[in-house]
Formats: structure tokens, sequence, C-alpha cells
């Protein structure tokens, strides 16, 4: 029993030792600042983008960015019972990041994403998933964003 419990402490030493850190984890020590942002196009996806980089607009840092954000959001029918009753939605999200830094657009970033969605017989639910399916969309595209400047950010 006491071998085992050695054992045990080691492997699980090594294990928690390893190294491993997860991708996002330093995302708050990025050595950048967005100064400004622009928006154009779907609404509620606008906003969650714009709290989602509004933590980025830190003037501290030499490299800035000035990011111009237009985005199109879709729900489109994709099947229908014997009764004509939508069974099936398709949510497309596209968004187009220009990144500009010293009045130069040095890179322009296009997201695009889609979810298949089922028809829920309450809207009121339905209406609760397309809006976590939106801020998903927001998410995603911020961090590929965030990812992409990073990049630019290194060379």
């Amino acid at each position: 029993m006491y071998k085992k419990f050695i054992l045990f402490f080691i492997l699980f030493n090594f294990i928690s030792h390893c190294g491993f850190t997860p991708i996002y984890s330093n995302k708050t020590n990025l050595n950048f600042s967005i100064t400004s942002t622009e928006f154009e196009g779907e609404k509620i996806i606008n906003i969650f983008l714009k709290n989602n980089l509004n933590q980025y607009k830190n003037n501290k840092h030499d490299r800035k960015f000035k990011i111009k954000i237009k985005t199109e959001y879709n729900k489109n029918i994709l099947s229908k019972n014997k009764s004509a009753a939508t069974t099936n939605f398709q949510l497309t999200f596209n968004a187009e990041f220009q990144i500009i830094s010293n009045d130069k657009i040095i890179k322009i970033l296009n997201v695009s994403e889609k979810v298949i969605m089922d028809n829920i017989n309450d809207d009121f639910e339905e209406q609760k998933n397309e809006r976590i399916a939106k801020q998903n969309f927001a998410s995603s595209a911020t961090n590929k964003l965030l990812t992409e400047i990073s990049i630019l950010n290194d060379n």
C-alpha cells in the first residue's frame, strides 16, 4: 500500500509539472493596444465584439492598432417537415476585420462560421439559443483577431 502511494505521488508530480499552458492563458499580457474600433453590420454581434475588445483598449503599449469591423448574420431555413413547418435553421456569420496601423491597412482578416440549429416550439428558448450562438460567434472571431494581431505584432 505504501509503495502504491509513493508511486501515485511521483506520477502525479511528473504529470502536474509537464509545462502545459492553455493557448489563451496570457491574453491579458499582450503588448499592443486597440485604439479605436468601427463597427458596421449586425447590431447584437457587434455589441458582443465591442465588449470583448474593450479590455484591449490600453494606451500604455507602443504598438497601437485601429480595427474596422463589418459583420453579416443570416438565418436560413434548411429543412421543413410534411406540414411545411421549419425543422432546421442554418445560422451563418461572416466578419471582415481591417487591421490598421499608422493609418495603413496592414491585414484584412475574414472569419466565417456556420451552425445548424433545430427549431424549437418555444420561441423564447429559440431566441435564447440564437443569442448564445451569436455570442459564440463573437467570442470565436475575437480570439482569431487577437491571434492575428499577436502574430503581426511579433513581426
